[in-house]
C-alpha cells in the first residue's frame, strides 16, 4: 500500500530545494540541494508529510473496503447463521492491516 502521495512528496521536494524524485521498492528517492548522488527523503520530513495531509488515495480504498467487507460480514453471518462470512471478512481485515506495515 501507498502511504504517501507522489504530489506530496513532489511538492516537499520543489518547496525544499530536492530534484529528480523517484521511487525505489516503498522509498522515495530525490537529490538534495547541490548534490550530486541521490538520498532517500528523510524519514522526518516524511512523518511531517503524513501527518499535514492525511490518508492517501490508496489508504482510503483499503481502509473503506475493508469497512464495507467487515459490515457485510457481519450481516451476512448474522442472516445466514454462519460464521464463514465473518471469518473472511477478518481475513480481508488482516491483509489490509498487514498492507499498512512499513516492513
Amino acid at each position: 500500500m501507498n502511504k504517501y502521495s507522489t504530489q506530496w512528496i513532489q511538492d516537499w521536494c520543489h518547496e525544499n530545494g530536492w530534484t529528480d524524485l523517484f521511487v525505489e521498492r516503498r522509498e522515495y528517492w530525490a537529490f538534495p540541494p547541490h548534490a550530486v548522488m541521490p538520498m532517500p527523503i528523510p524519514v522526518q520530513a516524511l512523518r511531517t508529510i503524513k501527518a499535514e495531509k492525511g490518508f492517501s488515495l490508496h489508504e482510503k480504498v483499503w481502509y473503506g473496503s475493508a469497512f464495507a467487507i467487515t459490515t457485510v460480514g457481519i450481516v451476512s453471518s448474522c442472516l445466514l447463521a454462519c460464521p464463514m462470512p465473518l471469518v473472511a471478512a477478518f481475513a480481508f481485515c488482516a491483509v489490509t492491516v498487514a498492507q499498512t506495515e512499513d516492513e
